[in-house]
């Protein structure tokens, strides 16, 4: 029963994994495109009275999409170890472990 149980929760762990990369490259994928459509029809933002160009926006994106490609290969690292097991004190900023 216990065997069964520990696929059953590596199965989700693996379907939660594949949703985050999913996403992941969704914010990838929209980064570079808002980048490149940006950049071919001229497009400015309005932020506090300035113009800013589209494409650093888009940029933004993709750099924050490239980052939590990162974390999520992170995580992915870190729930396949056989040792891990959930915890509240693991989102504690100053974690003492």
């Amino acid at each position: 029963m216990k065997k069964q149980t520990q696929i059953v929760i590596a199965r989700q762990k693996a379907v939660s994994v594949l949703i985050l990369y999913t996403v992941t490259l969704m914010i990838i994928f929209l980064g570079i495109f808002f980048t490149a459509f940006s950049l071919i029809n001229g497009i400015n933002i309005s932020v506090l009275n300035s113009r800013i160009p589209g494409v650093i926006f888009g940029l933004l994106v993709l750099y924050l999409g490239i980052r939590y490609y990162l974390s999520v290969s992170k995580l992915k690292e870190e729930l396949s170890k056989s040792t891990y097991e959930f915890s509240w004190k693991n989102f504690k900023k100053n974690n003492k472990n």
